[in-house]
């Protein structure tokens, strides 16, 4: 088999390495700094997967990925010495506003007939697993805890760096080039960017919220749009919580050494990957409610370390975009996956590679079809 890849973020990267690891001759090809895109910017948050009796073709492919997730950790340090930071450490769910603590019963009653692992906890429940939480500012406000023990998480820069280097070791090569133009020429694939060409039996495009503008002179308009996510970065002398603390769609995501990762925003701003003064400052409000007092001088928290923004790649039905482009056999799509592209990447992995070989996925992801009626085009800046 003979790939290339279009798209150095984790879903790129992560099949580039599957098919690698079945034989395949691969080349990744993106046009900024492989692994440094929104697979970078994320907290590396792998939610809970969904219950067994979930039936839609996405609870699927988040359960399959969810099954890979430790064993893929394990065989990027056994082939790189890399630990990636992967943990289970399990989710706490806070609603603090009638409308999230409607969402979360509503959540549950899903979650009970799906067979979801979770809990509902009480205050003193709480604080006996992080006695800190009653010092913090908003405490007073909890309306709903729930506890979810399958959710996990790892540190996306060391995932990253793991993965190309286990690529690169199998003997795939990575290119920082701009693609300029993709063509079928005698029933090859043609891949020409700034610097050079490239030719292969296979291409799949996973570049994101870019890859609209790469597919869509081959019929098929993704409708894939860029959504700006901030985030905050602090440093403490130990762990903050010993899990995932989500409240609304913000969390705090602490790190053994200290670090502790606030986000984050969900913005309509096009490809405008910078940070903003408002997002920002909404960021820091969300960490001095859900830190303990004890961390503030005054009611503020010392300055953040860093601040960064990335682009998520988010369809306009909500659903990833997966698999062969109709009437161009050998061409392939993985985008689309929004917030879950991290959670996902094990299993459309699977998935795409599976179909470049010709096998059957072990999920269907016929849904999930880049052909599947959009209209229209979206074309990035240059």
């Amino acid at each position: 088999m003979d790939l290339i890849v279009i798209g150095g973020g984790v879903v790129g990267l992560s099949i580039a390495w599957e098919a690698a690891r079945r034989g395949a001759r691969v080349r990744i090809i993106d046009h900024a700094n492989v692994d440094k895109q929104a697979s970078w910017a994320g907290a590396g948050i792998i939610p809970a997967p969904p219950g067994p009796r979930a039936s839609q073709p996405l609870e699927h492919l988040a359960r399959r990925a969810a099954q890979a997730h430790q064993s893929w950790a394990d065989m990027l340090r056994d082939h790189t010495g890399l630990d990636t930071g992967y943990q289970r450490c399990g989710g706490l769910f806070i609603a603090d506003q009638p409308g999230e603590a409607a969402s979360l019963a509503a959540s549950r009653w899903v979650w009970e007939e799906e067979g979801f692992e979770f809990q509902r906890w009480d205050n003193a429940k709480a604080l006996g697993q992080a006695p800190q939480l009653g010092t913090c500012p908003g405490w007073s406000d909890v309306r709903t805890l729930i506890w979810t023990p399958g959710e996990a998480q790892l540190r996306n820069p060391r995932h990253l760096q793991a993965l190309r280097l286990a690529i690169t070791r199998l003997g795939s090569e990575v290119l920082e080039e701009a693609v300029r133009d993709i063509a079928q020429v005698d029933g090859q694939w043609q891949v020409r960017t700034s610097r050079s060409a490239h030719t292969a039996a296979s291409v799949c495009v996973a570049a994101g919220a870019w890859t609209g503008a790469l597919i869509g002179r081959f019929g098929i308009a993704t409708e894939v749009v860029p959504v700006r996510g901030q985030m905050l970065l602090h440093r403490f002398d130990r762990p903050i919580y010993p899990f995932v603390l989500n409240v609304g769609s913000r969390y705090l995501v602490s790190r053994a050494d200290g670090h502790l990762l606030v986000g984050s925003t969900e913005e309509e701003a096009g490809f405008d990957a910078r940070t903003t003064e408002e997002g920002l400052r909404g960021l820091e409000e969300f960490a001095t409610r859900w830190l303990p007092q004890e961390l503030q001088q005054g009611g503020r928290l010392p300055p953040p370390i860093a601040s960064w923004a990335g682009l998520r790649p988010a369809s306009i039905d909500g659903f990833p975009v997966m698999g062969p482009v109709a009437e161009h056999e050998g061409l392939f799509v993985a985008a689309g996956h929004f917030r879950a592209g991290l959670t996902l990447s094990p299993a459309i992995a699977e998935v795409i590679v599976d179909m470049l070989e010709q096998k059957q996925p072990a999920v269907d992801v016929r849904a999930f079809r880049p052909e599947r009626g959009w209209k229209g085009s979206l074309t990035p800046p240059n």
